[in-house]
């Protein structure tokens, strides 16, 4: 029988609390079981961190593996970026010959491909880092404070403008020519989820994300 170990993580306590992200993940981790797992199939637990993606010290991560390990199990994580937003520790894990994991939102992804998304991933992220910083020092230099807390003012609509101009265009290389070439909104969503490319704010990809970044850039 295939045996899984379930591995789910959210960044902040709010998110653990409320739910948000975990019900998400475990969509796709049912998705997943429902349609391209061998059967039978049990799963021996399900662990779940409340930690950034940047913290390699996890103690429900390690239980994962450790079980995973021990059983022999697959360990299965509904996107990339659970495990880690950084491609040196996926590495590791991917060299670890004890351990097998499976991404449900890339079911036939092998190893040198998940290695891929997370070294793209990684890149991805580090340029959207420094486009929004740019777009801020750009904003500065025009004379817009940034960091006001007021609703309403000129200044803070600006540089938030600019940063959402900004984060467009970081995943313009990707949204555009797959709507030029017909591909529909969820659809994109699913192509940016699947490479791991996280939304500005961290979270999954859904068709109103993508129209919205799409109205950005044709503006």
């Amino acid at each position: 029988m295939k045996q899984y170990v379930v591995y789910l993580r959210v960044s902040t306590e709010e998110q653990g609390k409320s739910g948000l992200g975990l019900e998400a993940q475990q969509r796709d981790i049912d998705l997943f079981l429902s349609n391209y797992s061998d059967v039978p199939y049990e799963v021996l637990a399900t662990f779940t961190d409340i930690l950034s993606g940047k913290n390699a010290d996890r103690p429900e991560l390690g239980k994962a593996i450790a079980l995973s390990k021990k059983t022999g199990a697959e360990m299965l994580v509904a996107k990339l970026d659970r495990l880690s937003r950084n491609v040196a520790f996926i590495a590791n894990l991917l060299e670890d010959k004890k351990l097998t994991f499976r991404v449900a939102s890339m079911p036939h992804a092998d190893k040198f491909q998940l290695h891929l998304y997370a070294a793209l991933a990684e890149q991805e992220r580090e340029f959207i880092s420094l486009r929004t910083k740019a777009a801020l020092q750009a904003a500065k230099g025009r004379g817009t404070k940034l960091g006001g807390l007021r609703p309403g003012t000129a200044q803070r609509n600006e540089g938030a403008k600019a940063i959402a101009d900004s984060n467009a265009k970081s995943v313009a290389s990707v949204v555009v020519p797959l709507r030029k070439a017909g591909a529909s909104l969820r659809a994109i969503a699913d192509a940016l989820n699947n490479a791991s490319m996280p939304t500005p704010r961290g979270g999954s990809w859904g068709p109103s994300q993508v129209k919205y970044t799409l109205d950005r850039l044709i503006d």
